[in-house]
């Protein structure tokens, strides 16, 4: 078949219809403009494929050799931009299969033996997404090291910590930063056991019914480094759990990235004043020339919506179908690119501006000083001296409700005063009435106190900078 009659015929089920698809059908239905990224698995898939084919003597080695060289060429042509893209052959599949056939006749044409695109599509983003997955784990572990660097200064620093947003007790900013740690290496580890279930094979489930050809699945998905073989054809074409699921992983990390985010917007304003951040992730104002906008932090929130509505997408597109391939699984691809870029240039650009926060202590400690942080403190040295701890909770509530109304912190009450509130008070609970005492003083493990923060530190350094 000539380069011509293959334009006319590009549909490969042409033969079957009495008129030609309508433009606005192809544009309608046509995928090629966002899944020709899957070029590379596409070509990777239809070798392991042909090789299989070549092994079962189900296409002569004279076809593998063919579409070796034709599929080197087509490879060559992507990677300049001088590949002709065609809306008329609707998606990266039937584009890459016509020009393969331009190139080497009927051996493309044998190419498509044994398989759909159903399973053809199925083992491609399954081979796409596991690439990407490969590349965004050691992003996450960027992020952590980005945190664990700032928090190995700033171990003795005080912030004030909070629960509803008012102060609660002093803990150190390396503990505070520690807790996202823990979270994106809860990220990490959700992303990795995502990627056992992305590493199985669809290939040679065909349509949906598997083939009458005798081919060699296990050797195919050896060939590709999956783990294993989809078990199922009809299940192997139609599944996304792994792309929902992947989904899944991407919205609860942008939820973890949209939380510091905006602990960052709220530490850089003027009413905290916490940190600062570099000149380059920040954005002044057209009118207004003392502004500097935390832009990245504020985008990176908000970007964490659409990812968490690619899921609810995905969820949403499979809910209502049956078993098995149908053409809503087109818009599988778009969310879950987006969701991929979304998650690695936002992690690529946190670590970067985590990496250059600059620290302001004396506001952090200042801050701490304003909320009574030391009141939990001061229940449990009376707590120590003998008392029950509701009794303790109800005597310090009586401390504070004086000390503010005298305008003075706990610790800056005289003695006399504080043993009128509990005659069990003594010197020493001025020991017990600072920031540094309250802080030594939760020496627990999981504490903030700062042998407890450097023990969590030397942990995650061997983890996350050690091979």
């Amino acid at each position: 078949m000539s380069a011509n009659q293959l334009d006319k015929k590009s549909e490969a089920w042409s033969a079957l219809f009495s008129e030609p698809m309508s433009d606005l059908v192809k544009r309608y239905t046509s995928s090629v403009s966002f899944d020709k990224r899957l070029w590379k698995a596409d070509i990777a898939g239809s070798l392991a494929h042909a090789e299989m084919l070549a092994a079962q003597s189900v296409i002569a080695a004279q076809d593998l050799a063919d579409i070796r060289r034709g599929m080197a060429q087509i490879t060559q042509e992507i990677e300049s931009g001088a590949f002709d893209w065609k809306l008329d052959l609707e998606d990266v599949h039937l584009n890459i299969e016509a020009r393969l056939t331009q190139l080497v006749g009927d051996a493309g044409k044998r190419l498509h033996t044994g398989r759909s695109r159903n399973d053809q599509v199925a083992t491609d983003v399954r081979l796409w997404l596991r690439d990407e997955i490969d590349a965004l784990l050691p992003l996450l572990a960027a992020m952590q090291q980005a945190l664990v660097g700032v928090a190995e200064r700033h171990v003795e620093t005080i912030l004030p910590g909070f629960t509803h947003m008012q102060v609660a007790q002093p803990v150190s900013f390396a503990h505070h930063l520690l807790a996202y740690v823990e979270m994106f290496a809860r990220d990490a580890e959700r992303l990795a056991d995502v990627r056992k279930r992305v590493n199985v094979l669809p290939l040679g489930a065909a349509a949906l019914a598997g083939t009458s050809y005798p081919l060699d699945r296990e050797r195919v998905a050896k060939t590709l480094g999956f783990d294993a073989v989809c078990q199922n054809s009809l299940d192997a074409v139609s599944d996304r759990d792994f792309a929902i699921e992947f989904a899944s992983f991407a919205s609860i990390t942008m939820m973890h990235v949209s939380r510091l985010a905006e602990e960052i917007v709220l530490w850089m304003s003027q009413n905290f004043g916490f940190i600062n951040l570099a000149d380059r992730y920040c954005t002044g104002s057209s009118i207004m020339p003392q502004k500097r906008n935390p832009d990245v932090a504020e985008l990176a929130r908000g970007k964490s919506g659409r990812v968490v509505g690619h899921l609810m997408g995905l969820l949403t597109l499979m809910k209502g179908q049956p078993l098995t391939y149908n053409k809503d699984n087109q818009e599988d691809k778009e969310p879950l690119f987006d969701s991929v870029d979304t998650v690695r240039d936002t992690l690529r650009i946190m670590a970067e501006m985590v990496a250059g926060i600059v620290v302001k202590p004396e506001a952090m400690e200042r801050a701490a000083l304003k909320g009574y942080a030391t009141a939990t403190d001061l229940a449990d040295y009376l707590v120590k001296k003998g008392l029950p701890f509701r009794d303790a909770h109800e005597v310090v509530a009586h401390a504070v409700k004086f000390a503010l109304s005298e305008e003075r912190d706990l610790g800056d009450l005289p003695l006399d005063v504080l043993q009128g509130f509990h005659a069990a008070i003594g010197e020493d609970v001025f020991d017990v009435l600072t920031l540094r005492g309250s802080l030594n003083a939760r020496n627990v493990l999981g504490g903030t106190a700062p042998d407890q923060v450097r023990a969590q530190l030397a942990r995650h350094r061997k983890r996350l900078f050690t091979a």
